[in-house]
């Protein structure tokens, strides 16, 4: 990196490049509005020491969250269980508005003839039963 070096150095265009481009990634990511992106890349290019472009990139942060797949991973093994019982939750919830609003659209539609859909409706219910029990059976041991 240009700041573990002598900061008294002249620079190369490599390491005006490499600056630039660094603060082209920052921008991207949102730490820096486009203004302050072109006042900072006329600097990098103007720059003669290694110093001067350190001084460009200090108020950065060398690394992000997205390069460091080891720390995203294991936050991710943490945050299964929780997101697996809220998808339940809401496939539970989810299944039983619509079999509620199936039901009640049935019933004002078809009056008398609503023993097929009420049929049809029900083994639904029971299919969404079975597997909300079955899927908590299976998380608990």
């Amino acid at each position: 990196m240009v700041a573990e070096s002598n900061p008294h150095v002249r620079a190369s265009d490599a390491d005006r490049e490499r600056v630039a481009e660094r603060l082209r990634e920052h921008c991207a990511q949102g730490r820096l509005d486009e203004e302050e992106l072109a006042e900072r890349i006329a600097q990098a290019y103007q720059a003669r020491t290694r110093g001067e472009l350190a001084a460009l990139t200090e108020d950065l942060p060398g690394y992000d969250l997205a390069d460091l797949p080891g720390l995203v991973a294991s936050t991710r093994h943490t945050r299964a269980p929780v997101a697996a019982g809220t998808a339940r939750r809401w496939l539970v919830g989810g299944a039983s508005t619509l079999l509620f609003g199936g039901a009640l659209t049935a019933f004002v539609s078809f009056g008398a003839d609503l023993v097929w859909y009420v049929a049809a409706i029900g083994l639904w219910a029971v299919a969404v039963v079975y597997i909300t029990v079955w899927g908590q059976r299976t998380h608990r041991g």
